[in-house]
């Protein structure tokens, strides 16, 4: 399975592509889509929305996973980041991808295995995870880790299923 990561932003637009063969993730392809921050929003949202579906067009992922949006501190910059994060996800359902959303706690457990990890640990993991040679930029790498996130829950819930299927046994 082909999974796109995103990591929205208004600014940068992490993205992190990711092959899960059995249990064997595989790097394919990660990035940030920059954009001016003197640009009108709705621009910038173009920029984001249009690169991510030559990504798609480019790569054929299977599926989207993105990061919700945390509270931030500051209300128009979280407006801007779920103007973001809807670019994001139009582009992946516009491509008829099924798109999954996790949480930053979520992502980090999945990933470093405690939710509150610090951003370098995400990092330093997604490189060991995908055997990088280097670290990704930090919005890369996060996308990495929302991409790598979808493969767990993925492969978890599709052994769950499996379990669930077959028949049971008499005790």
């Amino acid at each position: 399975m082909r999974i796109l990561g995103i990591d929205p932003g208004s600014r940068a637009t992490g993205y992190g592509l990711i092959e899960q063969q059995g249990n064997r993730l595989i790097h394919l392809d990660n990035g940030a889509i920059t954009t001016r921050s003197g640009d009108e929003l709705a621009l910038r949202l173009q920029r984001i929305y249009r690169e991510l579906s030559e990504l798609i067009d480019k790569f054929r992922p299977d599926a989207m996973a993105v990061e919700q949006v945390f509270m931030a501190k500051n209300p128009a910059s979280a407006l801007k980041l779920g103007h973001a994060r809807g670019a994001a996800l139009l582009a992946g359902v516009n491509a008829d991808l099924p798109v999954a959303e996790y949480s930053a706690l979520q992502v980090k457990s999945a990933v470093v295995g405690y939710g509150r990890a610090a951003k370098s640990q995400v990092q330093q993991m997604t490189r060991t995870l995908l055997n990088l040679p280097e670290i990704a930029q930090e919005d890369a790498a996060d996308a990495l880790a929302v991409a790598i996130c979808h493969a767990h829950s993925h492969h978890l819930a599709s052994r769950m299923a499996a379990t669930n299927l077959r028949p049971r046994g008499r005790r």
